[in-house]
């Protein structure tokens, strides 16, 4: 089996026509699903075995076709967001630039920027702080 052709990772599933910003580095073995609107910011990291959805044929599948439609909702992911490994971001979210999604998370509501949000479903556990070259990551109260 061969992947379509994309110019960010031989061994990534890129489907429909995301926007992807500069310097953004993404894994193998990842999918990313553009073909409900996806918009990727500048230097993001996707870590190998992301997905990213903006569609579900979940209505479609349980009522037999009844229900002739794919549902699709875009996903906004700001600039310089890290997606841990096997992450996986839902339809219709949003996350805000600077933010930390745990290795396994699943998304499912939007993240705010600067904000490390971990589990299933994905829940906000630290806030990011940058100054400079120093970043730290400071635990939420009760996290």
């Amino acid at each position: 089996m061969s992947f379509p052709p994309n110019p960010y990772n031989e061994h990534a599933w890129i489907a429909g026509d995301p926007v992807i910003g500069p310097g953004t580095w993404i894994g193998a073995f990842t999918v990313i699903d553009g073909s409900g609107g996806l918009t990727i910011g500048a230097g993001c990291d996707i870590s190998c075995g992301v997905q990213i959805y903006t569609h579900s044929t979940a209505k479609r599948c349980v009522s037999g076709r009844e229900y002739d439609q794919v549902d699709r909702a875009p996903v906004t992911i700001g600039d310089r967001v890290f997606l841990g490994a096997n992450a996986t971001v839902m339809m219709g979210v949003t996350i805000g630039e600077g933010a930390v999604i745990g290795a396994g998370a699943v998304v499912t509501k939007d993240v705010p920027p600067y904000t490390v949000v971990s589990g299933v479903p994905a829940r906000p556990t630290a806030t990011v702080k940058v100054d400079g070259e120093n970043v730290s990551f400071v635990p939420l109260a009760g996290s």
